[in-house]
């Protein structure tokens, strides 16, 4: 029996990158003043930047590695079809700017495969099994929403007791899967408060290649790290490896590992409370093992999608035939993820090749012609995947947000509702953009308030699988 997206609950398209001083994506000096300097070349900063432009007022994105796109980052060269090493999906597509914007630049969008099917063993599970299962999925969202209106406490905590063989693979797809961490590390007030992702929207070209795109036409200095950023209540001075920009304000749209690590030196320093804040945004671990097989030794069909009943998190998400492709990704996350990825790509392949041979009991090593793994904790630039409050620290998404001199900080982490998505960064970013604008006096009236309410409540979630 196949389980639509719309049937799992809870999943997350998050995102992710590599590294590069001195080349310019348009080809000048960088300049030593603009109204804003935006730090960060992902989904935030292209957004942030687009909506300054829009405002005629002079911008500079500053990206610390040589490409666009932040943690969307879709490799042509590995496979014969795109490959989208961080994230896969958009989602809401009545209200997500991006997917008209998407569609204006002549880019493919659909939505994606609604097929997902479970493997116990070596055989496909039966109807009434898949039903157990998705009983056993809104038992435990319930439970984390029940719990979520008394206290913010860790998500484990509240399980039910009764999932029986079906306890692993809820806590794979609720946590590690949906969220890049176990559901230990996850608050119930962050989980609750996530706004549905069930229509989960795809590029043909890939959702990298989009957010590149977008941001195409942009002043972007790119491998240009912000080494330090001076700032008070009137003015900014950015430093970089190639010189000085002078600003009236600045928006910072690295990820919070990144912020929390102090890889960027403020000057007097981010206050206590949103250091704090970030730290407790930490980012969880999603990886992508890649597979371009000889045939379809799984019989599966287009963007299949498939996951096993496990007794633990020690298991991953299988998206098959990409694009009607060889291509296979094997997806992991969670404390698993981040130690199998530690151990680097040889170990990584292995396990994908052992667990694939365990579902469907054939050795497909010898059929492995190509492969391929991201690694982002090991990226400088990210050091993770995406945002996860822990327990205690949702309050902490709302403390980024908050505005100290002419400083702003956006990205995903900074979105109450859809923090792990795309979508997320970027309505972050042109909130971002719309507070500085509105700082420096490039505003009248108040700042526009986000499209999608942050604190709306999810029922039946869809699986927005990464």
């Amino acid at each position: 029996m196949t389980i639509t997206r719309r049937d799992l609950l809870a999943a997350s398209a998050a995102a992710v990158v590599l590294p590069g001083v001195g080349s310019r994506a348009w080809g000048a000096p960088l300049p030593r003043e603009a109204d804003i300097v935006v730090i960060g070349a992902g989904a935030a900063g292209i957004a942030a930047a687009r909506r300054i432009q829009s405002a005629n007022r002079k911008v500079i994105v500053l990206e610390a590695d040589a490409r666009l796109g932040g943690r969307c980052w879709t490799d042509n060269a590995a496979f014969d079809v795109p490959f989208d090493r961080g994230a896969r999906w958009l989602h809401n597509p009545e209200t997500n700017p991006m997917v008209r914007l998407a569609r204006n630049a002549g880019l493919d969008i659909s939505a994606a495969p609604l097929g997902q099917k479970i493997r116990i063993g070596q055989r496909y599970a039966r109807a009434g099994e898949t039903e157990e299962f998705l009983a056993a999925l809104v038992r435990t969202n319930r439970a984390i929403d029940d719990a979520s209106r008394k206290a913010d406490v860790a998500c484990a905590s509240v399980l039910p007791k009764d999932l029986g063989d079906w306890a692993g693979t809820a806590e794979f797809v609720l946590g590690a899967n949906a969220t890049g961490k176990d559901l230990r590390d996850v608050s119930v007030v962050d989980k609750a408060r996530a706004q549905d992702r069930n229509a989960a929207i795809g590029c043909r070209q890939g959702v990298g290649a989009l957010v590149a795109k977008l941001g195409e036409q942009l002043p972007v200095a790119l491998s240009t790290p912000a080494n330090q950023i001076i700032w008070n209540n009137r003015d900014v001075t950015v430093e970089t490896p190639a010189g000085r920009i002078a600003a009236r304000a600045v928006i910072v749209t690295v990820s919070s590992n990144v912020l929390a690590a102090g890889n960027i030196k403020f000057t007097p320093e981010l206050p206590k409370r949103q250091l704090d804040a970030a730290a407790k945004l930490s980012l969880g671990s999603y990886d992508r093992i890649a597979l371009q097989l000889a045939g379809n030794p799984f019989g599966l069909a287009r963007d299949d999608a498939l996951i096993e009943q496990s007794n633990s998190t020690r298991t991953a998400l299988l998206s098959a035939n990409i694009a009607g492709s060889s291509l296979c990704l094997v997806d992991v996350g969670g404390s698993f993820g981040r130690d199998l990825s530690d151990q680097g790509e040889k170990a990584m392949v292995a396990f994908a090749v052992e667990w694939l041979k365990k579902l469907f009991g054939s050795d497909i090593a010898a059929t492995v012609k190509k492969s391929s793994v991201t690694r982002w904790n090991a990226s400088p630039f990210t050091l993770g995947a995406m945002s996860v409050a822990a327990p205690g620290g949702q309050g902490s998404r709302k403390i980024l947000t908050e505005p100290t001199g002419n400083l702003f900080l956006a990205g995903e982490a900074t979105h109450e509702a859809l923090w792990g998505t795309v979508d997320g960064a970027w309505e972050s970013g042109e909130r971002a953009a719309e507070a500085a604008l509105k700082k420096i006096g490039a505003l009248g009236g108040p700042v526009a308030a986000p499209a999608r309410a942050p604190g709306q409540r999810r029922h039946t979630r869809g699986a927005s699988v990464n």
